[in-house]
């Protein structure tokens, strides 16, 4: 009886059910008026007991130590305690007794997860307070006719919402979509970013800067956002056209996948019809108008492309990608680079090390070469070593130089072949030799590092057209590369001969020899959260699906 009212962090002045199985009639009725304890509190609280049992017993037989629990601990304690727990466990603990679950209705401790798990800093009583918020910039931002008193009255009642319903109904629910995402937009692809934005969560589609500033920044807009108009009840959002937010809505479809559905598509309809909006598809996804555009076959691609992601304006499913694991030896940090493709403008690629190798996937794609296809394969173990800038101006001679490479590296896949051939008729079976070919590289192979190059000069050859001149004058170092090609529909895909240039930790380039062309990537310069591969396993994986998805 004494443990137990220890336990309980009663005494002996409430009623317990232990005493009350043990007294008369009489005595259980005059405990019945007094205040109960919760059975579950019971049962939490008399495991405790013998955790604290057992770790006396260790410490010493004779005296027992005294024992403590948590329920005697003061609220503030508990608060501070609770604030420290992953949100997740919040709920499994409100279950314990009745004081756990009143001291969780805090609404400081969901405030702090919401900060700490995903970066709320948003005040909802300074909100309240100032009647501003980044909601009004944001809507400015994205429909400048929207003004701020009609804004306002499709802001959230703020006043009598809690962080607790904001962790719960918002960001848990919805955590699975947050990171990085390819829509499936045919041969086209795209860079979604799903973000927690103040009290929103907001799809921002990444886009590439104006063809050729392949140095400018990244644009972005938003194609949908998630927030609580009401307690418990989350509202999405399509932010696709040029009237503000309307009613959409979002479907997980399975893991590392889901969509969207836009159910008023009369939002995205301008009164001007499909020629003003082709107008004002132009102006923003290209910076220009159609007259300024004087060579007709990239008109061609360009309408191409309007008529073809217009048919997507209502319903998209996204897949999720990650950033590329990084490694020390690496030649440089891996990650999301935009690059020059001719007449199809810029377009984002994912560069990637794997062993012996460096690999640049297309996120954004062409109907040539579409999102998801490995557009250029490095191969770190045979450099290039580029003749004098007076040389390098002949493009026979750079020619000449890059095939005598292909030609050794042909040679070494052969001997690469047969050797492992023998080794698994003699040794090994053909799991065992799969496991060794897929080790990244050879005990005594090093790769170069950049930082250890002395920069030399670079001009691109006579007759390498380029779409954009301001290019860098030097470079760090060269190695032998294949690009692929292929032809309108991504036929007869083959894989071409080519040089890969490293200028700096950002740029890079590549020149395609057969085309007679020269691509520049400069690295995205953008944080991304909650994109990182769980393990190597899941990255490479992720590289066959979105391949597989356009073969």
């Amino acid at each position: 009886m004494a443990v137990c009212a220890r336990l309980c962090g009663v005494g002996p002045s409430r009623g317990c059910r232990r005493r009350q199985q043990r007294r008369g009639p009489a005595e259980t009725a005059t405990a019945d008026s007094e205040p109960d304890t919760d059975p579950e509190e019971e049962r939490i609280e008399a495991g405790a007991a013998a955790l604290c049992g057992a770790g006396s017993g260790r410490s010493s037989s004779s005296s027992p130590s005294p024992r403590c629990s948590l329920l005697e601990l003061p609220p503030e304690l508990l608060v501070e305690i609770f604030a420290s727990l992953p949100g997740t466990d919040l709920p499994s603990l409100a279950q314990v007794c009745t004081k756990f679950r009143r001291i969780l209705h805090t609404d400081t401790i969901w405030r702090r997860r919401c900060r700490e798990e995903y970066g709320v800093c948003e005040n909802l009583r300074k909100l309240e307070i100032t009647g501003v918020s980044c909601r009004d910039v944001y809507a400015k931002r994205i429909n400048p006719r929207v003004k701020s008193g009609r804004f306002m009255k499709i802001l959230p009642d703020y006043e009598h919402m809690e962080y607790r319903d904001v962790y719960t109904c918002l960001l848990h629910r919805y955590r699975h979509i947050l990171g990085l995402w390819q829509p499936d937009i045919g041969p086209y692809g795209g860079l979604l970013n799903v973000v927690v934005d103040g009290l929103f969560i907001i799809g921002w589609m990444y886009l590439p800067p104006h063809d050729p500033h392949v140095d400018d920044p990244m644009r972005f807009k938003p194609l949908f956002r998630i927030h609580l108009m009401e307690r418990k009840s989350a509202t999405v959002e399509c932010m696709y056209g040029h009237r503000g937010p309307h009613n959409g809505h979002i479907q997980i479809v399975k893991k590392d996948e889901f969509s969207t559905k836009c159910n008023q598509t009369d939002h995205h309809r301008m009164s001007g019809g499909r020629q003003e909006e082709f107008r004002t598809w132009l102006r923003e996804e290209w910076g220009r108008t159609l007259e300024d555009i004087f060579h007709e076959h990239m008109q061609e691609l360009i309408l191409m492309k309007f008529i073809y992601t217009s048919q997507y304006d209502n319903c998209l499913t996204y897949r999720r990608i990650y950033l590329p694991p990084s490694h020390p030896d690496d030649l440089i940090r891996p990650g999301l680079f935009k690059g020059t493709y001719g007449s199809h403008g810029l377009e984002i690629v994912m560069l990637s090390f794997h062993g012996k190798h460096a690999r640049a996937t297309k996120i954004t794609g062409d109907p040539n070469i579409p999102a998801g296809q490995q557009t250029v394969e490095v191969y770190l173990m045979h450099r290039i070593h580029l003749p004098d800038a007076e040389n390098l101006r002949n493009f026979n001679e750079l020619s000449r130089i890059v095939l005598e490479v292909r030609e050794q590296v042909r040679q070494d896949q052969q001997q690469q072949d047969r050797a492992g051939d023998s080794e698994g008729h003699d040794q090994h079976s053909p799991q065992e030799a799969q496991q060794g070919a897929a080790q990244p590289r050879e005990p005594g192979d090093k790769v170069a590092t950049a930082s250890e190059e002395q920069p030399a000069q670079f001009i691109l050859p006579v007759g390498v057209s380029s779409r954009n001149e301001d290019y860098p004058r030097t470079c760090r170092m060269c190695f032998y590369g294949t690009g692929l090609i292929a032809g309108h529909g991504f036929t007869s895909p083959e894989r071409t001969p080519g040089v890969f240039i490293l200028f700096d930790e950002d740029r890079f380039g590549f020149i395609w020899l057969e085309l007679k062309s020269f691509s520049l990537y400069s690295r995205v310069r953008a944080t991304f959260r909650n994109a990182d591969a769980p393990s190597p396993q899941a990255f490479e994986e992720m590289l066959k699906n979105i391949q597989s998805l356009t073969s």
